[in-house]
């Protein structure tokens, strides 16, 4: 009788140390890694504008410039010739305007001088001053045509200078020179020449990600998503979704997505294959439960639940983790009372401890 007595005390103490907590509900976010592909957020191969030799290039693979930084010269001879040609016709058309212009002014005071005289009966005669009027009509006329004609002549210098001006390749943007591929006295020019170097800009850069079509729900324009890189894996670089192509790859079955990445320090560089830890939360709830609620042995693993005051064992997956909570799945429901420190030790059908 005394060993009974025993007994029935440790089972009664050992049900007033048992504490129940409630399954809840919530959404389930989790993190899966993606490969990813750092590029230049711009990338620029620099062509000459105007054909030429290249004079002088300031600028070697590595080389940091500014918008606007001069990259390179080139030397046009045949140009410069063209320019002092045009300069040349610009004042022969200048000259002919002046003496077009000098021309009109005589003939108008031709037309003037007998136009007044004709006021006296007799003085002059009256085809004298038709033949006049129409010698002012026709000087007009000269001088309208030397006036198109500079203007002309004015308007073909002025392109050869704009053309002049080409043979200064300045930067169109901040960035980097990744490549060089002319030295001086290389012959260059528009179309498809050869390329006198490639400029990215790098402190702005794109993170590309392939996001899986099940996964393609998660994406968030304006959603910041962290990313590593095995060069520093020691530090975490941030993102934010920038572009979005909404269209998924047919053999890859992924969507493309764009994150915009600063990056000031430039520890970060076009080519890097960055692991994306990329967020994706579950369009369904799921069940939570304290860590310590779940108990695993050899056989199975479970929860124990409070039903009608007895514990009973159910069988549960594990799922993701929330903090100290853990994602359960298995014959339970939101509001479900279970064991919150569990062990193998809490037989089914043991009484267990009401209000706890």
């Amino acid at each position: 009788m005394k060993r009974i007595s025993v007994l029935l005390m440790a089972v009664t103490v050992s049900a007033q140390s048992i504490e129940l907590a409630a399954v809840v509900s919530k959404p389930v976010s989790k993190t899966i890694e993606l490969p990813g592909e750092i590029q230049p957020f711009l990338t620029v191969p620099i062509h000459a504008k105007v054909r030429g030799y290249v004079d002088r290039i300031l600028v070697d693979r590595g080389s940091v410039v500014k918008e606007g930084d001069l990259l390179a010269e080139l030397s046009a001879p045949e140009m410069k010739a063209q320019i002092a040609e045009a300069e040349s016709r610009i004042q022969a058309a200048h000259s002919d305007r002046v003496q077009a212009d000098a021309q009109l002014a005589a003939a108008q005071a031709n037309f003037d001088f007998l136009k007044k005289a004709a006021e006296t009966p007799g003085a002059v005669a009256g085809n004298e001053v038709i033949q006049a009027s129409k010698q002012v009509d026709a000087a007009k006329a000269v001088v309208q045509s030397r006036q198109q004609a500079e203007q002309a002549t004015e308007s073909a210098a002025r392109a050869l200078r704009d053309l002049e001006a080409y043979l200064r390749i300045t930067a169109p943007f901040e960035g980097v020179v990744t490549e060089r591929f002319v030295h001086p006295g290389a012959l260059v020019g528009p179309g498809a020449d050869p390329v006198l170097v490639t400029l990215q800009q790098i402190s702005h850069l794109r993170v590309i990600a392939a996001v899986p079509e099940e996964d393609a729900g998660s994406i968030v324009k304006g959603a910041q998503v962290s990313f590593r890189v095995p060069a520093f894996p020691e530090r975490t670089y941030t993102g934010v979704v920038a572009r979005i192509s909404h269209a998924v790859d047919q053999k890859s079955r992924t969507m493309a997505v764009e994150l915009d990445a600063m990056n000031r320090d430039g520890s970060l560089a076009p080519g890097m294959y960055p692991s994306i830890q990329w967020p994706v939360r579950r369009s369904r709830p799921g069940l939570f439960v304290p860590k310590t609620s779940v108990v695993t042995t050899t056989e199975r693993t479970f929860v124990v639940r409070d039903r009608d005051g007895h514990a009973e064992w159910v069988n549960v997956t594990k799922g993701a983790a929330d903090g100290d909570l853990v994602e359960v799945m298995g014959n339970l429901k939101a509001g479900d009372q279970v064991v919150k420190r569990a062990t193998d030790e809490i037989r089914e059908g043991a009484p267990l401890p009401a209000g706890k």
